[in-house]
């Protein structure tokens, strides 16, 4: 790869909500990555946001065609950075893996962590999935204030982003709203608003559209740690939705509903009381509802907290709609990766992201957790029918 200044074109600009900025790469031989070199250059700044307490910055990179043809893997210098917290890599075309390594606020330089390709996606029919920027899941890395970045692969245009979504005094849980209140008989939970995590609604594009039924509940996770704390949450979720939205050009964050270790349900894409068509699971958002866990369930198994979150949401739902959660139902794929467009599945009424998409998501652990998660919806929904 070599170094060039705003490499973007002006269609990719028009998704970056901050300053671009650019970052040289150091090309490696093919094969196992080198040493990484030493911390170089001017501090990467980040740019305040308008009307809120964080900031973010958009790094461009441009790659050599012949160099990225020969599999080369290639690697930026160590930066010193302002704080930031979360981060991902997008291009406008073509395929690569990225790995990173971050150093912690006053610390020592971490190990080199893969970051997983973005398949939480909009389906194509819609507007925010016509023009796709193809890229990596954003990554929570917590408070850091260093990064290197390793691309592998032919890719155009990419962008590194830095996002750091600030502190607010909500994130102490002082301001608790909820949006509206549990109902028995609705089987409505709390659900923490999109308010109580800070979200910037001025960032959300057009009108929310609604699906025409929920046929099922599609489970993720967001491959992120699971060490966080509880006033950490409404910082991550304000770190997505910065990335959904300002990096991918979305209309709004992608999942409907977010559920945390600690099992408390957030509010994701507006209009939770309403069914929202969302931007979690290509081919498969028309009808369905979309729940992404905080952590990653690769290594580690949710805790039953997490499992009853789900369940209260699924039951829910699926109850508005006279859906049986132990059972299975077919669906019209609009496009996937593992289901062409028009293509009829037969699938359970609550799946994990692999299902219908080339990924691990939701992690083997909670995928494995998906018939307790079936069972504990169909009990709150016997109960609510006594």
């Amino acid at each position: 790869m070599t170094f060039s200044d705003l490499s973007l074109r002006r269609r990719d600009l028009a998704t970056l909500g901050a300053a671009v900025v650019a970052l040289p790469l150091v090309g490696l031989r093919p094969g196992p990555a080198a040493a990484a070199p030493a911390t170089a250059g001017a501090r990467l700044r980040l740019r305040p946001d308008r009307g809120g307490p964080g900031g973010a910055v958009d790094v461009a990179l441009t790659p050599d065609p012949q160099v990225a043809a020969r599999g080369a893997v290639l690697r930026t210098a160590a930066r010193r950075t302002d704080r930031f917290a979360l981060l991902g890599v997008t291009w406008s075309a073509g395929a690569g893996q990225v790995r990173v390594r971050v150093r912690g606020v006053g610390g020592a330089w971490g190990p080199w962590r893969a970051v997983p390709a973005l398949r939480d996606l909009p389906d194509r029919d819609t507007v925010e999935g016509r023009r796709p920027r193809p890229g990596t899941e954003p990554l929570w890395v917590g408070d850091s204030d260093g990064v290197q970045v390793e691309v592998t692969g032919a890719v155009r245009d990419p962008v590194l982003t830095l996002v750091d979504p600030g502190d607010d005094p909500r994130d102490d849980g002082h301001d608790d709203g909820h949006v509206g209140r549990p109902r028995r008989r609705s089987l409505r939970p709390k659900v923490r608003s999109r308010r109580s995590w800070g979200a910037k609604e001025r960032w959300a594009s057009g009108r929310p559209k609604k699906v025409k039924t929920v046929e099922q509940v599609h489970v993720h996770h967001t491959a992120t740690g699971n060490d966080y704390r509880r006033r950490d949450v409404p910082r991550i979720l304000r770190a997505i939705y910065r990335y959904h939205t300002q990096s991918l050009g979305w209309s709004d964050v992608g999942y409907n509903f977010f559920v945390d270790r600690f099992g408390r349900i957030w509010a994701g894409r507006r209009d939770p009381d309403r069914e929202i068509r969302g931007a979690h699971t290509l081919g498969f958002n028309h009808t369905s509802v979309g729940i992404a866990v905080l952590g990653s369930y690769q290594e580690a198994a949710p805790t039953p907290r997490v499992l009853a979150g789900i369940a209260k949401i699924a039951a829910w739902k699926l109850r508005k709609y006279h859906r049986d959660p132990l059972a299975t139902t077919s669906v019209r794929s609009h496009g996937s990766d593992l289901y062409p467009a028009d293509t009829w599945v037969t699938l359970p009424v609550i799946d994990g992201h692999r299902d219908t998409n080339e990924t691990e998501c939701p992690g083997q652990y909670l995928y494995d957790a998906l018939p307790d998660i079936r069972l504990r919806t169909a009990r709150r929904i016997r109960r609510a029918r006594r």
